[in-house]
């Protein structure tokens, strides 16, 4: 096999395989084999019950009656045999006679013993189970059969046409399983919608059956999961709001007291609240979609430029930047609020930071990786997820609450990019894939 020949052979089987796990991973498909399962088992049935049924009345009925009725043929035909009668016979009734033998070699339907002989090659002529032989005192031998009616397909015709109606019924079968089951596809949109977090979508209704009443009582149950969430995230927003005040104040009035470590303590712990009900607020309105970006053509490398400068100038941070990346639409607001958390998670665990990016295909990679002691395999999971720390202690000297790389997966899904995270050994390295 050629080179080039290798590749497409292994993309044919990759598709042959992917193609067999859905169709064994389909309903449609499981019940439409059901279906055709289930009308073979029943045409299997009744042929051997119509088999055994005519085979019965064959050899109790049929058989005497006919070996009878053949033997008068027979003597209607005389010895030595007289093919003026044989042929009067053929003309009368729907037969076919041959006869062989030392004077006489006649045979009405010549056309249809020659058929017959090249369909049915390996059976000797004259001693197929369909025929009926009688043998005469002067050696000849008088083969009757049924005559080969011209309305009788041939026998490969027949089987075509069976597997033509075969196809049309499993066809029929799939689109009527199909039909009955479209419900299924747009629950499972639905469902995957829902999940992403668009509480907003509603399953059509196409029908009023089982299946239309489960559509009905999903998108119930999206406007019930709406209303609660919406309630979480008014009551967060309404406490974040009323705290800013009283906070403010606090810190301001911090300002008046002497210099001392207790008012320095008290001014860094009224920050941290401060910071806090930030990023609750943050979080909050990111939550609410793609509505809450005000993206405009950016260019990243600038913009991490601006961020070191802004906050980091004396933070041990190197950075190695792709020349030549494309502009994005970025939100420069939320992206600098992704670079602070990213830096300040990063510089909290080590000495050493470094920023990258690079472009790749029809993506730009931003990537931040710190030389620190990284997190156990089980924890990179649940890294992005809000209030979690891998220190169960939650000990200031050891990090914050538990909202930094939350909020960083959450602008990074605003700007349809992905967060990934993982042990680079050593340190953590935090990789945002951005499209274009």
């Amino acid at each position: 096999m050629s080179a080039a020949a290798a590749p497409a052979s292994r993309g044919w089987r990759q598709k042959w395989h992917a193609a067999r796990r859905s169709m064994r991973h389909s309903l449609k498909w499981r019940l439409v084999g059901l279906f055709l399962l289930l009308a073979l088992a029943t045409t299997v049935t009744f042929v051997a019950g119509v088999r055994e049924m005519v085979r019965g009345g064959w050899q109790g009925y049929g058989r005497p009656l006919t070996s009878h009725y053949l033997d008068l043929l027979t003597a209607q035909i005389g010895t030595p045999p007289d093919v003026a009668r044989a042929q009067a016979l053929t003309r009368e009734l729907p037969l076919s006679i041959r006869i062989d033998g030392p004077r006489v070699n006649w045979d009405s339907h010549p056309e249809a013993t020659r058929r017959w002989q090249r369909w049915h090659p390996q059976w000797p002529d004259g001693e197929l189970h369909r025929f009926h032989v009688r043998r005469l005192d002067d050696g000849h031998r008088i083969t009757f059969a049924l005559a080969d009616p011209q309305t009788v397909m041939a026998p490969h015709l027949m089987g075509w046409s069976t597997l033509g109606v075969l196809l049309l019924l499993t066809l029929l079968a799939f689109a009527l399983v199909r039909r009955l089951l479209r419900p299924l596809d747009d629950i499972r949109e639905g469902a995957i919608r829902f999940g992403q977090g668009d509480l907003t979508h509603r399953i059509p209704l196409r029908r009023h059956d089982e299946l239309g009443e489960l559509a009905q009582q999903v998108n119930t149950m999206a406007d019930e999961l709406r209303a609660m969430l919406d309630a979480k995230r008014a009551l967060l927003l309404a406490i974040s709001h009323e705290l800013r005040s009283p906070l403010t104040r606090a810190r301001l009035n911090a300002e008046l007291v002497d210099e001392s470590e207790a008012r320095a303590a008290l001014l860094h712990d009224l920050a941290e609240m401060r910071d806090l009900v930030i990023d609750l607020l943050e979080s909050e309105r990111l939550a609410s979609g793609h509505a809450a970006l005000q993206p405009e053509a950016s260019d990243l490398n600038r913009l991490i430029d601006e961020t070191l400068a802004s906050g980091f100038a004396d933070r041990p941070v190197t950075t190695a930047l792709a020349s030549g990346l494309p502009t994005l639409p970025l939100d420069r607001m939320r992206m600098r609020l992704l670079l602070r958390n990213l830096l300040d998670n990063a510089l909290r665990h080590s000495d050493a930071v470094v920023v990258r990016t690079e472009r790749a295909g029809d993506r730009v990679m931003l990537v931040v990786r710190d030389h620190g002691p990284g997190v156990p395999p089980e924890h990179l999971a649940q890294l992005t997820q809000a209030f979690y720390r891998v220190d169960a202690a939650r000990q200031r000297s050891t990090g914050g609450v538990g909202l930094g790389l939350y909020l960083c997966r959450l602008v990074a899904q605003a700007h349809g990019a992905t967060m990934s995270i993982r042990n680079a050994s050593p340190g953590l390295e935090v990789s945002l894939s951005l499209p274009l």
